[in-house]
């Protein structure tokens, strides 16, 4: 060979090497942060009822990071929903939490304790309005609640928040014009011609306390009209984060007679505080949407989490660690 073919392989050679370790390096960085330690430690999480869709997240979320994250102990804490787990977030009684983007909203402008250090983690899925009555029941519209024996969900919950400003729109006073029920969706559907009329829930589809109801056809959706959701939204505030949709007829079909129910929908985020580990939250929101299939195949709402979705956390900015996840993952 001569010396001339000789340098021009010898050149190539290298050059195959150097593109060689180039990708090398990438796939090492890419890989980095599984190979290093994770991080441990005891977090709180602050979920929902126990037959709501909250508490059930919380559970299998809690399985995934222990795969990967078998030094942090992940304590759930149930709760009346939304409205509680932004206050125990905020007040420090709770790391993370799950909760709809209008009663986060709704904290924020009344100016609560605290407000100023939640932060974002991952917007998950939407909840979706379920007004429930009995199959039998002469009740149509919201504006038949009038006079009615309602639940509007515990005190502390986002349920109530969303009953209330559906009432208000469709000119019902919720003190004064229905009988006001604390149920929630672990004594509600079971209560419905038992001393309720109909009740609210707030949740994402299906929602398992109530399968068994509509497989039984025992309750029936009372339809959310679009026009509905517009005199919501003149209420102004957190209302902006309401949009008009339908419960798909694949949801219950049992109670919906292969007809989709028009109703109202509110995103879901998974909160946290401005102070927690950004290393930690960096891995959760890693496992939050690795772990997406998994848990969709028990929460099937959870299928619709993606991390170009994910990222629109409003109205709380993203934490530092969950951004930086973002970024790493970045197209």
């Amino acid at each position: 060979m001569s010396p001339v073919l000789s340098r021009i392989g010898r050149r190539r050679a290298l050059r195959g090497v150097a593109a060689g370790l180039v990708v090398l390096g990438l796939l090492l960085w890419w890989v980095a942060p599984w190979r290093e330690e994770a991080p441990g430690g005891t977090i709180t999480m602050s979920t929902g009822t126990r037959a709501g869709v909250y508490q059930k997240y919380g559970e299998l979320l809690r399985t995934a990071l222990g795969k990967d994250m078998p030094d942090l102990e992940v304590r759930l804490k149930t709760s009346d929903g939304s409205w509680e787990n932004v206050r125990r977030v905020a007040t420090g009684q709770a790391d993370f939490a799950l909760a709809a983007a209008d009663a986060v909203e709704t904290y924020r402008q009344e100016g609560r304790t605290g407000a100023d250090g939640l932060r974002g983690v991952a917007r998950l899925y939407d909840d979706y309005v379920q007004l429930a009555v009995a199959p039998g029941s002469g009740i149509r519209t919201v504006a038949d609640l009038r006079g009615k024996r309602v639940a509007i969900g515990p005190p502390k919950s986002g349920v109530r928040l969303i009953a209330n400003r559906l009432l208000r729109a469709a000119g019902i006073d919720p003190e004064r014009d229905i009988v006001p029920s604390a149920d929630g969706i672990d004594t509600g559907p079971g209560r419905l011609g038992h001393g309720l009329d109909a009740f609210f829930w707030s949740g994402g589809l299906p929602t398992d306390g109530l399968k068994t109801y509509t497989e039984d056809s025992a309750l029936r959706f009372v339809p959310i009209d679009a026009s509905l959701v517009t005199k919501v939204h003149e209420q102004g505030g957190a209302t902006r984060y309401y949009r008009a949709t339908n419960i798909p007829e694949s949801a219950y079909p049992g109670s919906q007679l292969g007809s989709a129910v028009p109703t109202m929908a509110v995103s879901n985020l998974l909160i946290t505080r401005a102070d927690v580990d950004p290393r930690l939250t960096e891995w959760l929101t890693r496992i939050v949407l690795k772990s997406r299939d998994g848990i969709g195949a028990d929460v099937h709402s959870a299928q619709l989490v993606d991390v170009r979705t994910a990222i629109y956390t409003d109205p709380l900015r993203l934490h530092e660690g969950a951004r930086r996840y973002y970024r790493s993952v970045k197209p």
